[in-house]
Order: C-alpha cells, then structure tokens, then sequence
C-alpha cells in the first residue's frame, strides 16, 4: 500500500510548494468509511504532485466527498458544495469536484443544477480523480457502485490523528432494512480478501499507526461472501497480532449471535479493545418486523447480557431511530426501557428520514417529525444520566491514552482517547502534568468527569511507545462550515432540489 509518507501539508500560507504545483483542499462528510474514500483520493492527487492545503482559499482544486443516506446529510453535503463553490466563481479553484454516494444516488440531477461542479465521482469512482488531475475526464464519472472495493496497492494518505488509522474490510451490505437505502448506494457486500487486508494492516503499522478500527457496513457478516462465514475472528487475531500495534477497533457489529472466538477475543486479547459498536435500531418487536432487522427485542436483551457477562468491562455503543413508521408511544416507551436496562455507554439517536427508495417509505403510520424530534430528546434524556455515571466511574483510575494532539477548544490544551473512546465519536480526554506529543501513548490518572469527556493527569509517559513514528503529517479531513442554515440555497438565493434516484 503506498501511504505517501514524503508528503507534507501546507498551512494556507502557500510558503515552500515548488513553483507552478497545484493545491487540493477537500471535505470529507458521512461515516468513517467515506473518510478512508477520501484517503484514497488524497493519494491519487499526492501522486499526481498536488499538495494538500488547510483553507480552501489556497485551493487550485476542491473535492466534496459527501454522504447521501439521510434527509440531513444530504442537505448538509449540498450545502457544503454550494458554499465552496464560491471559491470557484470568486477565487483560486479552478475544478470543484462532487464525489461519493450523494453523486452516486442523485448524479443526473446534480449535474443539471450544478453547472459550477466539473466534475461527479460516485461511490466507487475514488481512483478516477487521476482521469479529473490529468486533465482527461468527462464531467460525469460514476459508475456501478459494486465496481470497487480499496485494495492495499491503492494510494492512501492517512488523515486521522494520534497514530489512529480505518481499515476497511469491505463494501455494501446485503441486508435489507427497510429504512436503509445503502444498498442502493453502495451494491452488495464484497468482503475483501483476508491476506489483502492483513497487507494494508502491516502498512499501516509500519507507517507508526497504533490504533486500527476495522469499519465496513455489516462487518459481522465480513467473509460471508466469500464462502468463509466465519473469516471475521481469525483475520482481527491476525491484525491484533502485528508487532507494534496496540489497539484493534471493531465497529459496525450487526446485532445477532455474535460467533464465540469473536467473543474470546474481544474478552482475552490484549490488543481487541473490549469495546462493542453495534447499532440496535430499536427495541420494540413490532418497531424491529417493520424495520426488517429480522429479530426481536428479547434476542437484544441476551446479546447484551452476554456480553456484559463474558467480556470483562466491555464498553457498548449503539444507535437508534425514533419516528419511524407505525411507531408508537408504547413502542418509544419499550425502547426507553431497554435503555435503561442495557445501560448502554454511549447511544446515537436519530429521527427516521423518509427516503424515497426505502421500504419504509410505503409504510402506514406516518409520525410527524415534532413527535420524532421530541422523542429523540426525551430518549437522550434517559441516556444521559447513564453516561455521566460512567464517566464519573473512571474518576481516580489510571487509563492509558492514546494522544491525538491539541484540544479543539484550545491549542494550549493536548487531547487524547482512552480505550473506551472511538475516535471522532465518544468524546476525549484532556491532558494536564507531564508534556506529551502526538501519535503516543500516555498513562493518566483521571481526575474529572463531565457527560461525555474526561479530564486526567499525565502520571508517566512509556518511552517505548512514545518513541514510535506517528503517521507523517496527517491531512486534516474538514466537515462542512459551521453554523450553516440546513437549507439547499448558494449566496445568489438558489435551490437545489433532490427528487429521484
């Protein structure tokens, strides 16, 4: 896998790139599997000699690698491209690229109502940016979404930070929820093959990264594909395995019988984080037949038991949708009680988006989105108390950190993540004592909690991960801007309207 380590990122200023390089500046909006498309095209652009920079105001080349799952993200995508395509009409840029599954879904359209964009990639189009840099592309280059699948020959930059890296082991997903329009999107599940990923994994480790968060949209159902139903345990024993890596991530875990070396892993190795993502989606049984997700809310309670029983201090996250069709305060009340059962470590909540081309769509049982939005509250509300017991928990205990660098809030402050923190996802842990760097591991003893972040002295440092290379200038990924209006209007006052597939 080429990881491009040579590269580095320009700081909006311009100063030291060579006379006459071109510059790229992209967004990379959705989940993490978009963030490692990204990635790629960061690569193919770095190949082609074009430098990344940190302000689209420096930018001769702009890409949007955007998400198209839900209502939200899709207005935020459309939004995000209409406010830097500014940079195109009034600044530097000179090609505004649209990438990703909001192309791969509405690519016709797009291309009528945005003449400023030059060019469309789908979902599976990421190594066709080299046609866009050699200046040999038509403006619409989407293809089948089942064409593509990351290969560890792929070009890659790395863009997380801390030494913390994705690694994909696949694409598509073959279940058929009746919300979910990802199958659409993406095609159908295509696990990559396990010595391929193992290849990107020692490349990964070679290049300082000592974090790995295996991603893909069913990643339970990880070599089914392949004829190797049970393929997901013995590839993450391998990858936990690499010399130098210290923590393995899994994310994505559907929720059904979850195979017992999978369980021994995540309770016995050293390097398998004993940390469990696995979006429930609801709890009510009449709520889970009309979703599809082909179990009831007994099934999640023993999941659940189980792996509080046999996974020692396990950390569960999981996700789930209020208002979808035919739900009612009955099903919402069964679900607020599994929450507070299950007490969960940290919970995602999200109003049911109709979709057009889902299932749901033509179901009966509309709930009128303040209904969804007041739900959705209220099920935080009961989460919230839950996940400040947690945190507070951890008060007075030695944690190790994995150091991502300096705070958000300020550069005077260094930020890391615990083992029970993902990255992006589940909050932080701000850093007092001792100095550290980026990319290495700390041991601090923590002394606040607040609901989602943790406050922790610096109580000794370990020189023999310290010492380990984090991955050469990471390129930041930035979201949209912030305190935008959700609404599909460019400065001129003009909308962009979605209608079909």
């Amino acid at each position: 896998m080429s990881l491009l380590p040579g590269a580095a990122l320009e700081r909006t200023n311009g100063a030291g790139v060579a006379s006459g390089s071109r510059r790229l500046y992209m967004v990379s909006l959705g989940c993490p599997k978009n963030r490692v498309d990204s990635e790629v095209m960061l690569g193919v652009a770095l190949e082609h000699g074009i430098v990344p920079v940190s302000d689209p105001v420096d930018a001769d080349v702009i890409v949007v690698n955007t998400c198209g799952f839900i209502e939200s993200a899709k207005k935020e995508s459309i939004e995000t491209i209409l406010e830097l395509a500014e940079h195109k009409r009034r600044g530097r840029c000179r090609t505004l690229v649209v990438a990703g599954c909001l192309s791969q879904r509405y690519g016709p359209e797009l291309m009528q109502e945005l003449p400023e964009v030059d060019h469309f990639l789908g979902s599976s189009d990421m190594l066709r940016l080299e046609q866009v840099l050699g200046g040999e592309a038509e403006r619409m280059l989407i293809g089948n979404p089942a064409d593509w699948v990351i290969r560890a020959g792929d070009p890659r930059r790395v863009s997380t930070r801390g030494a913390s890296a994705y690694l994909k082991l696949g694409e598509g997903c073959n279940r058929s929820c009746s919300f979910c329009v990802i199958p659409q999107i993406r095609g159908k599940q295509r696990s990559r093959a396990p010595d391929d990923v193992l290849a990107e994994a020692r490349a990964l480790v070679a290049h300082g990264v000592l974090e790995l968060n295996l991603v893909s949209q069913d990643t339970v159902a990880y070599g089914r594909d392949l004829g190797r139903p049970a393929a997901l345990a013995p590839l993450v024993s391998a990858i936990a395995d690499l010399p130098g890596l210290c923590w393995v991530r899994l994310f994505y875990l559907y929720p059904e019988k979850l195979e017992p070396g999978l369980i021994e892993l995540l309770a016995g190795h050293p390097r398998v984080l004993p940390y469990v993502d696995m979006p429930l989606q609801h709890a009510s049984d009449s709520m889970l037949r009309r979703m599809k997700r082909g179990h009831g809310g007994a099934r999640l309670r023993r999941v659940v038991e189980r792996l509080r029983r046999d996974v020692p201090e396990v950390v569960l996250r999981t996700a789930f949708i209020v208002g979808h069709p035919g739900e009612t305060e009955q099903d919402f009340e069964e679900l607020c009680d599994f929450v507070r059962f299950a007490e969960f470590d940290r919970v995602g909540v999200f109003s049911y988006s109709d979709e057009e081309t889902s299932a749901s769509r033509r179901l009966d049982g509309k709930v009128p989105a303040a209904v969804a939005e007041r739900r959705a509250r209220r099920l935080m509300a009961v989460q919230r108390p839950i996940s400040r017991a947690k945190n507070r928990g951890l008060v007075g205990r030695d944690l190790e950190v994995l150091v991502e660098g300096p705070s958000e809030e300020s550069e005077l402050v260094m930020a890391g993540r615990h083992s029970g923190q993902a990255p992006d996802i589940d909050g932080v842990v701000y850093l007092s004592g001792e100095p550290v760097r980026p990319g290495c591991m700390v041991t601090a003893r923590i002394t606040k909690a607040t609901d989602y972040d943790l406050l922790g002295e610096v109580a000794q440092t370990e020189a023999s991960e310290s010492e380990r290379r984090a991955p050469a200038d990471p390129v930041p990924m930035p979201g949209p801007p912030q305190g935008q209006a959700l609404v599909h209007r460019s400065s001129d006052g003009r909308k962009v309207t979605l209608k079909t597939l």
